[in-house]
């Protein structure tokens, strides 16, 4: 597995905090660069240490699982990206999206919206992808695309939210299934 499998598995995780960022530029009404800076720190960093986390929870697994890794990832990626596929359809009620700015705010969505990227983690140890690099590269990723979703929000939030993170969970499920047709065909 190499940098282009790491850089979708981080556009796939990316998707649910760009969707948030996306919610989070429509509703601030004084909206600007710091702020942004401050939603892509908050998503990127979380999505970056999410998967370390997972990572050493692998590792501690492997040997267990390792004949049946690929089944794992499988069904962990397309169980995450599912969720998500599920969520971008599902009605928002209004207690979900408050104050975007606000620490507490931030915190409940970096988790929330990082949790995918916890269980993504898990599967790193089977998939032998260079954490350092996996951590990097989905931090940054996330970082960018929050930050340009900030933006994308403040002008166009109302129009697709939702679907972003459908995209993202379909991408999550194909690279399931490309590991899945990796090991057992190949």
């Amino acid at each position: 597995m190499g940098f282009v499998t790491i850089g979708l598995i981080a556009v796939g995780l990316a998707m649910d905090a760009f969707a948030v960022s996306i919610v989070n530029g429509a509703v601030c009404k004084q909206l600007n660069v710091k702020q942004a800076f401050r939603i892509a720190s908050f998503f990127g960093g979380f999505q970056a240490l999410m998967p370390l986390i997972g990572y050493l929870a692998g590792l501690s697994i492997k040997e267990y699982i390792g004949p049946y890794n690929h089944w794992v990832a499988f069904g962990l990626l397309s169980g995450v990206g599912g969720r998500m596929v599920y969520e971008s359809f599902r009605t928002k009620t209004e207690h979900e999206s408050f104050g975007p700015l606000s620490i507490l705010s931030l915190l409940v969505l970096s988790v929330a919206t990082s949790i995918d990227a916890l269980v993504v983690g898990i599967t790193l140890p089977f998939l032998r992808i260079s954490i350092a690099m996996a951590v990097i590269v989905i931090g940054l990723v996330t970082f960018a695309l929050s930050f340009f979703g900030v933006f994308v929000g403040k002008r166009f939030g109302h129009l697709f939210e939702n679907k972003i993170e459908a995209v993202g969970g379909v991408v999550l499920i194909g690279l399931g299934l490309k590991i899945l047709f990796e090991h057992v065909f190949f």
